[in-house]
């Protein structure tokens, strides 16, 4: 890919925007300048102390308070207390903000419903907005949309993909429609989709599905080229941004931002994120993990937040050694997932401008996207493993890391044939599990490693192994999956975040957080499953159908 779309900076809407072009509130909320900032810059020494003392054990919690006054009002009284004898920094927390809410807190899970049942009722839970204006870290949004639940209050860009899959089938396309327009919003905006709309994910986004999401909703409203003309022009700035400095690499400068120049001229995409800094929302771990590395602080915040955008926070596929937090080098690989949904925006592209009457920028498109498929052919594929893995860059070499990221060619149709008698080989050696599939084959004590498995990657892998008609691996993942779903909903009245997938009798762990119940992605999936068994099969005998496979 050598001739990508023209660009430009995004520096200056970004900079815009953290100097407070926020949306305009319309409920009573307070005069504060500086609510537009993170909340690191926003509190400083404040915000520090906070985290650093661990008055909540969810470095979360903070980040998403609501401060009861002015940022500054706040700060000159901290300064005049801070230092006084017996000051309570918890009691002044507790005085100064008010602490997140919690939703859900009134709804009762009843068991005696059938999955269908419960997720449709969860729906309205989870629906937030529009969102009327914000004290704290919160982007407010024009349009309702659909949250993940449990400590996640906010929208989260590729979640809302995997929960789109459920509201298409529970017949909710006008949500569907509300949330692609909140996200062409942010593309208006700011020029991208953070990560999920609050202040301390500015700097970085999460895997591109935007354009997914636009075909999902031209499928389900049989008005294909309706749908892509009116959401061409957020197509072209989620692009703008994913390439934007493309045009200043060459021998010499080989990589800016999302952008990496191979040797051979070909352009490709990492993850990133602009600010080398702790994480807001996990300072205390982000500073702790710098610490014990041995290595400068700058890179180390720069590739866990990069991993964070990769969606995949966090998994041996992104460390140096294969275990250990310290280790990551997030920047330093070609991830053959976010290049296969980057050939899927051209794709989508080259269709939009095709739908607008603009030919010449069609053309042009499609030529980038196959001079993407054909890169990603030539550097993701390990013909030794017989599988797609992610490109080392700097080493320009296989990172030769087995995970179910290499299950996104076939999604998007860029495999090819002889291609997928080897790949399903290693799904059934290496990622078949009880519950379904396993993320990837190691045991690093994160959450997107082994023993876990997460509802968009069971989607990513029945689909990919379905388009080139593997169906009974296909099928059998499916039923597992479904299974363990079920099953956990039957013991707890809960759908979760993510499952143990190798023992079912125990809960889904790593990471830095507890397993969230909700949920979101888990709820879209699973609903699109479960239709489709005929729908005038009876419910029990739907369940049975979907039987796990023992063997």
């Amino acid at each position: 890919m050598k001739h990508p779309l023209c660009t430009r900076s995004l520096l200056p809407i970004l900079l815009s925007f953290l100097l407070g072009c926020q949306p305009s509130p319309t409920s009573t909320t307070f005069d504060d300048p500086l609510k537009s900032l993170p909340p690191d810059e926003r509190y400083g020494e404040l915000f520090v102390a906070v985290q650093m003392s661990e008055i909540f054990p969810d470095s979360k919690t903070f980040v998403d308070c609501e401060p009861k006054m002015p940022t500054e009002k706040i700060l000159e009284a901290y300064q005049a207390r801070k230092d006084q004898p017996n000051f309570d920094l918890a009691a002044f927390v507790q005085r100064h903000f008010a602490l997140p809410k919690k939703y859900a807190t009134d709804f009762r899970s009843n068991r005696n419903r059938s999955l269908t049942e419960h997720i449709n009722a969860l729906w309205p839970v989870l629906t937030r907005g529009p969102d009327e204006g914000s004290n704290g870290t919160l982007i407010p949004l024009p349009h309702p949309y659909v949250v993940p639940g449990g400590r996640f209050g906010e929208v989260y860009y590729w979640d809302s993909y995997f929960t789109m899959l459920g509201l298409e089938k529970a017949e909710k396309l006008d949500l569907i429609e509300n949330m692609l327009d909140n996200f062409a919003y942010l593309l208006d905006t700011l020029g991208y989709i953070p990560n999920g709309n609050r202040t301390y994910y500015l700097g970085r986004s999460q895997p591109p599905f935007f354009a997914a999401m636009v075909n999902l909703l031209a499928e389900a409203r049989n008005d294909r080229e309706a749908v892509l003309r009116k959401y061409l022009p957020a197509l072209e700035r989620e692009y703008n941004f994913w390439m934007d400095g493309f045009g200043l690499l060459n021998d010499s400068r080989t990589a800016f931002r999302r952008v990496v120049r191979l040797p051979d001229g070909t352009i490709l995409n990492r993850y990133w994120d602009d600010r080398p800094q702790p994480r807001p929302e996990s300072y205390r771990e982000d500073i702790r993990t710098a610490e014990k590395s041995g290595r400068p602080a700058q890179v180390v915040y720069r590739n866990l937040r990069a991993a964070c955008e990769s969606g995949w926070d966090f998994s041996s596929r992104w460390f140096g050694d294969s275990l250990t937090l310290e280790s990551i080098r997030t920047t330093e690989l070609l991830p053959v997932c976010l290049n296969s949904l980057m050939y899927n925006l051209e794709m989508t592209l080259a269709h939009a401008y095709e739908a607008a009457g603009k030919d010449q920028q069609s053309k042009r498109i499609l030529n980038q996207a196959f001079q993407r498929k054909a890169a990603i052919h030539k550097y993701f594929w390990d013909a030794t493993q017989g599988f797609f893995t992610d490109y080392d860059w700097v080493n320009r070499r296989n990172s030769r890391r087995l995970s179910l990221a290499g299950l996104y060619p076939l999604y998007f149709r860029i495999a090819v044939e002889p291609q997928i008698s080897p790949i399903a080989e290693k799904v059934l050696a290496l990622f078949l599990q009880p519950g379904g599939l396993v993320t990837t084959p190691v045991l690093s004590g994160q959450q997107w490693d082994a023993p876990n498995g997460w509802a968009p990657l069971q989607w990513i892998g029945i689909q990919g192994l379905r388009h080139y008609g593997e169906e009974e691996l296909a099928e059998s993942i499916k039923q597992r999956w479904v299974a363990l779903n079920r099953k956990v909903y039957r013991e707890t009245g809960k759908l979760v975040e993510k499952y143990n997938v190798m023992d079912l009798n125990i809960q889904g762990g790593g990471g830095e957080y507890p397993v969230q119940d909700g949920f979101g992605w888990t709820n879209g999936v699973l609903l699109r499953l479960l239709s489709e068994v005929p729908a005038a099969t009876p419910q029990k005998e739907k369940e049975e159908l979907l039987e796990p496979i023992t063997k």
